[in-house]
């Protein structure tokens, strides 16, 4: 029984997805849950995280509100404008919901790397230590340090990284290897950061043949650990590159040389654990 970590549900009618637009393709279209079940469902996958995709708070409320009709959805990542006054009364409210497991900001489209350390930022953060909330770390490898920095003043709070950090691996390993790989490897060293197996095919262009992902995806295995990866798909922003099923299988052609637990750990247990999901 598996886990999708990472997977988004939109409705083009709310309005709220700035970065969605018609020219990005195929992805611009109302994507609902039971779309993503119909993909997830017939490989194992029983249960999923749901992430937001708007900066609004509105949204976390919408994707919460599925839940409630959806029981394969173990959990949502939502968002919360850091810098707000009310920052900090907002989290301490939607944190009242259970299935509110995450926060995340879209760091990856700001323009300063180094939001992430401003001081107004900083009782939001700590707010998220104290819910238990995970820090879900959507970024290129410029915020990389960062967000060590943030790992080393908040030890008690769980921070993962989306999408391996989105390392530029259509450039190729020979010019962007470095400093990803350096930035990876440090952060991993901080027992508070774990790291989702997800979107890379997506930062390897369109329809990219699956071995050009493979070095990126053996340092995450390697640096990360089996027991702070967490599988996720990234459906349907995935289908810019791939398919649901190929990237599944990819990565678990890749990880075969682990044991059965060590397997399970990555698919199912490190989520079910960092998270704090029903245990299913």
């Amino acid at each position: 029984m598996f886990i999708d970590a990472h997977f988004h549900s939109w409705q083009l009618s709310r309005g709220d997805y700035g970065w969605l637009t018609p020219d990005i393709g195929a992805i611009y279209r109302d994507v609902a849950v039971a779309d993503w079940k119909k993909l997830a469902e017939p490989l194992g996958i029983i249960g999923g995280i749901l992430v937001q995709a708007a900066a609004t708070v509105a949204e976390t409320r919408h994707l919460l509100a599925l839940t409630e009709a959806n029981p394969a959805v173990l959990g949502v990542v939502g968002w919360v404008d850091f810098t707000a006054a009310d920052a900090v009364l907002q989290i301490d409210q939607l944190g009242k919901n259970s299935k509110l497991k995450g926060l995340r900001p879209m760091l990856h489209d700001l323009p300063d790397p180094a939001w992430i350390l401003q001081p107004a930022v900083q009782p939001a953060l700590a707010a998220m230590e104290k819910h238990h909330l995970v820090f879900d770390a959507l970024i290129r490898p410029a915020h990389l340090p960062h967000i060590l920095t943030i790992a080393q003043r908040y030890p008690k709070l769980a921070i993962v990284i989306d999408h391996g950090g989105k390392p530029e691996i259509a450039r190729g390993v020979e010019t962007a290897w470095q400093p990803w790989a350096q930035g990876m490897a440090a952060l991993a060293e901080r027992p508070n950061v774990s790291c989702k197996l997800s979107g890379l095919f997506t930062e390897a262009g369109k329809s990219p043949h699956a071995t050009l992902c493979t070095p990126w995806i053996e340092c995450i295995l390697e640096v990360f650990g089996t027991e702070r990866i967490i599988w996720g798909s990234d459906w349907p922003v995935l289908e810019l590159a791939s398919d649901y099923q190929s990237w599944f299988e990819e990565c678990y052609f890749l990880t075969k040389k682990y044991s059965q637990s060590q397997s399970d750990n990555i698919f199912s247990n490190n989520a079910t654990r960092i998270y704090k999901l029903p245990v299913i």
